[in-house]
């Protein structure tokens, strides 16, 4: 028999979406089950969001099935369900307090339920477009766990939020899970990525890759070039087209084949140090959207 925390809270199979001759999202599986946070990646166009939307019922797949709850997303499927979108769903021309109201109102919680900050708390009479990105993002995400929801989708939430507002929105996100609630989220930011507990990474709408961090990244490796003249050594290698990160003033050239890099700087006049190291995962995510 199958126990309920097996069952997903969300999941697609298989699902696809056309734009007339685009395809946004094209094949696509994965599932979030409770107690744990999927963190859905990828660059501005990978299919991301259409996605989402589709998994919310937001918008018909072309082909495949999307469900939340084990069944088809509908009005009393999204009362069990806390979203914040990357538009953010709040009304710029009502106040902070009119916002609350209106969301606990279109899910059936209580508005007393909706945890704002002190910062918050006391813009209650202020429209929401007098108040910064930042506010807006939290009072957003208040809204979305004022009912509890046992499904939080959260489509880029701390993006324009303050280094230690994102720290306490994740720990508001942890406390939630630690409750059993199941998390999908969207984020650029990779620190937040190490903190899901399995990921998704979208290239083109497509599943590029799919797992844990160290699965993703596994037996991944990257050639470090150290150099007194890093900018030099970065001009070359961009010059001859490499994909690079910079650590520090350590260069992190996507490959693993030294001779051509080693070749290129001598070329070039630079003096460096080369070894192969470790990649990390947005290295990982560069090198497996590429494929």
């Amino acid at each position: 028999m199958t126990s309920p925390l097996d069952r997903p809270l969300l999941a697609a199979e298989h699902v696809s979406r056309r734009f007339g001759e685009l395809i946004a999202v094209d094949d696509v599986s994965l599932d979030v089950r409770p107690g744990e946070i999927v963190g859905l990646l990828g660059a501005n166009g990978a299919g991301k969001t259409t996605l989402i939307r589709m998994l919310l019922g937001l918008l018909r797949a072309s082909e495949g099935i999307a469900s939340m709850f084990g069944t088809t997303p509908s009005r009393e499927t999204r009362r069990r369900l806390g979203y914040v979108s990357q538009g953010l769903g709040l009304y710029r021309d009502l106040t902070v307090a009119e916002n609350v109201a209106f969301h606990s109102a279109a899910f059936g919680a209580d508005p007393t339920a909706v945890r704002l900050s002190d910062e918050l708390a006391v813009m209650g009479d202020r429209l929401v477009g007098s108040i910064g990105l930042g506010r807006q993002r939290q009072l957003a995400f208040a809204c979305a766990l004022g009912n509890r929801p046992d499904l939080l989708v959260l489509d880029e939430p701390t993006s324009g939020v303050d280094p230690l507002a994102r720290a306490r929105l994740w720990d508001a996100i942890r406390e939630h899970v630690g409750r059993g609630a199941g998390v999908l989220v969207t984020t650029h930011y990779m620190e937040e990525a190490q903190q899901c507990d399995r990921l998704v990474l979208m290239a083109a709408g497509r599943v590029a890759a799919a797992g844990t961090v160290d699965q993703i990244v596994a037996g991944r490796r990257v050639v470090q070039v150290t150099a007194a003249a890093w900018s030099d050594a970065f001009a070359v290698l961009s010059d001859a087209g490499y994909d690079m990160t910079l650590a520090g003033r350590r260069i992190r050239v996507l490959t693993t084949d030294q001779e051509p890099v080693q070749r290129l700087l001598s070329a070039g006049h630079v003096s460096a140090e080369l070894r192969v190291v470790p990649a990390v995962l947005d290295e990982a995510m560069v090198a497996v959207s590429a494929v």
